[in-house]
């Protein structure tokens, strides 16, 4: 895609490079000569990134691939046998694949990845919250955690079983084995396999179909419900919070401009902003706070409306 000038994500970051066009930000892994591992650094600017790209109203949707002919091999592990030692941050440390992942999890913008080579251990598991996941032909994919001995981290024990199902989830930690897309394909891991050279057409012709023919705020409102309702009990919680945001969405210039550009037969130009014009009700959620298991909970750092009901 030809690169344009750019002025919310910064162009110097380390460990990826973030150009956009079309109003799709690409965001490319960039350590090819180690495979695209993930350290510390990569998840920084990764979530720079990522904040970067919802606070700017011209980004619409988010590609995430890898440089070279990696996705990404998993984390870093240049220090040796020392590299899962965590104990001198002591009962504080966080998981930083995690940090990335829940990050992906509140993005207002969908993420789309493609996948296109190896991704293995926090390569595999940072694309699940991603939206969709198209696969090439050259990609390998492995949860390998237990060959590593460690678990599962970026939260894959809630996010893989939800993509996958337990048993093919399980399947695939318990053994750790490497598998290739056909398999990935067919667990529903990811949308669709292609060849390499036509890996990135076929994401951005997804993206594009959502950047030139939606709303901005519904496709925003509509990837947090989806996500969020992942973990309720009874439709009912759905019901209520449909209904609330249609109240106060359905007479907005979007919504008209939907209807209209339909009755004309001609292209919408939906004028809504994710930065200025989500409903009143956005964010619904309080946002779980961090703090490790056997600590107090940690106040929810959540919305000012979030005690609002929703009957």
């Amino acid at each position: 895609m030809p690169e344009q000038e750019y002025e919310t994500v910064r162009a110097e970051y380390e460990t990826v490079r973030a150009e956009v066009a079309d109003r799709i930000l690409t965001v490319t892994l960039d350590r090819p000569e180690k495979l695209n591992a993930f350290n510390p650094r990569m998840m920084a600017d990764l979530l720079d990134v990522l904040d970067a790209a919802d606070a700017d109203d011209e980004v619409r949707v988010i590609v995430v691939t890898g440089a070279g002919r990696g996705f990404c091999a998993g984390a870093d592990v240049s220090s040796g046998g020392s590299s899962f030692d965590h104990r001198r941050a002591g009962a504080w440390h966080r998981d930083t694949g995690g940090r990335v992942a829940l990050r992906i999890f509140s993005s207002a913008k969908p993420v789309i990845a493609a996948i296109n080579g190896p991704a293995a251990g926090v390569g595999a598991s940072m694309t699940l919250p991603m939206d969709i996941r198209l696969a090439s032909t050259s990609a390998k994919f492995g949860f390998v955690f237990a060959r590593r001995g460690i678990v599962p981290e970026s939260a894959a024990s809630w996010f893989l079983p939800r993509a996958v199902g337990m048993q093919r989830a399980m399947e695939w930690v318990a053994t750790g084995r490497i598998f290739g897309p056909d398999e990935a394909l067919a667990a529903g891991l990811v949308r669709s396999v292609h060849p390499p050279e036509e890996l990135l057409p076929a994401a951005y012709e997804l993206a594009r179909e959502i950047a030139e023919n939606t709303s901005a705020i519904s496709v925003a409102l509509s990837r947090q419900m989806m996500w969020r309702m992942l973990g309720e009990s009874h439709p009912m919680t759905a019901h209520r919070l449909d209904s609330r945001i249609m109240s106060q969405i359905g007479g907005g210039p979007d919504p008209v401009e939907g209807v209209e550009s339909f009755l004309a037969k001609r292209p919408p130009k939906f004028p809504g902003r994710v930065s200025e014009d989500m409903p009143a009700l956005y964010p619904w959620w309080r946002e779980e706070g961090f703090s490790p298991f056997g600590e107090p909970e940690p106040d929810p750092q959540g919305a000012e409306n979030a005690d609002e009901t929703l009957s």
